[in-house]
């Protein structure tokens, strides 16, 4: 999903405001391009366009002189709060696949830039942060870092304390000591992170996954799960309802909903979902075959999978169905693609 098919609210851009400020820059300079005042941020029901908040981003960036590892040290300040409703749903979640569930289905309702999935291989979970190639390298890189941090603080948060096994892996260089933020590393990032990656990811064991959460309430969580969806629903009035879909789609990875499933987690009827679709001129099969070979690209360029797995990972019956398909849409066997990928 586009980050531009979303609005979001004040919360995040009031927090790149208030970090700049500490930093001795004024809140006109941080607001320049924007056609917004101070004040307007102050309004819980404003609605920004996601475009908005990244001038802000890029103001901060450029005014601050593009210090390396400024996105670790803007991310680590977004707590479960700053994602209003959604933030309260999660620490209300009774287990941490709860939480990374409902933060996967109302991922438009956080402040995020980057296309998050989740992928699980062996005993290993992992969230992968996809990067806005169309961006400059340094906005690009302070977003996946900023991204990053604050996903690593919620899960923080969710947990009711610091993750020591969590563990980072960035695409770009490392950031020169004296701009880590070294308070934060430790403790809100944990301890293990890789730089010069194949990917950006943040990794865990699976068994956190069944984790009972501190502070679950089975009530609270049902109250924010349902306001979140009506904040969808009314978002995606705005910005149609592929949009939506390509957003569950991708946040699924591998393991794509069927049309049934699809209609569950957008809170309509299977006739309404294709109603909708067909009203914008596109239907579900077209845009779960769109996401499949995002995923098939995905899969094949990592290292750790056989093509049997993830033919198997894809919903293919065999290898040989696999390839046949993949073929016909890309014109190369997916051995031939994962070895243009590694060239």
């Amino acid at each position: 999903m586009s980050f531009g098919e979303f609005t979001r609210g004040p919360a995040s851009a009031r927090l790149l405001i208030g970090f700049g400020q500490e930093h001795g820059v004024p809140a006109a300079r941080l607001l320049a391009g924007t056609r917004l005042a101070a004040g307007q941020l102050d309004d819980p029901n404003l609605e920004l366009a996601a475009a908005q908040e990244l001038c802000i981003a890029r103001n901060l960036l450029r005014l601050l002189k593009h210090p390396p590892g400024l996105g670790l040290q803007v991310g680590c300040r977004y707590t479960f709060s700053v994602h209003g409703m959604l933030g309260y749903g999660l620490i209300s979640s009774e287990t941490v696949g709860d939480a990374l569930t409902l933060a996967l289905r109302f991922l438009p309702l956080s402040y995020a830039f980057t296309s998050i999935t989740y992928h699980e291989h062996e005993h290993v979970g992992v969230l992968r942060f996809g990067e806005l190639d169309h961006l400059a390298d340094d906005i690009r890189q302070f977003l996946v870092e900023r991204d990053m941090a604050a996903a690593a603080v919620l899960l923080r948060d969710v947990l009711g304390g610091d993750i020591a096994s969590l563990r980072f892996a960035f695409r770009g260089d490392e950031p020169r000591p004296a701009y880590r933020p070294s308070r934060a590393w430790p403790t809100a990032l944990g301890t293990e992170h890789e730089f010069s990656a194949r990917f950006n990811s943040l990794s865990f064991e699976r068994s956190l996954l069944s984790r009972a959460l501190p502070h679950a309430n089975p009530v609270t969580a049902s109250m924010c799960e349902q306001m979140c969806a009506q904040l969808m629903e009314s978002r995606r009035a705005r910005t149609g309802t592929a949009a939506a879909v390509r957003h569950h789609l991708s946040a699924a990875g591998a393991a794509l909903p069927d049309l049934g499933r699809m209609a569950r987690l957008m809170n309509v009827s299977e006739r309404t979902l294709k109603r909708r679709l067909s009203d914008e001129g596109v239907t579900f099969r077209e845009l779960l075959a769109e996401a499949r070979r995002s995923a098939a690209e995905s899969l094949l360029g990592a290292d750790d999978l056989t093509l049997t797995e993830i033919a198997g990972r894809l919903g293919y019956s065999d290898l040989s169905s696999f390839s046949q398909a993949f073929k016909r849409r890309h014109g190369i066997t997916p051995s031939a693609f994962r070895k243009r990928v590694r060239n």
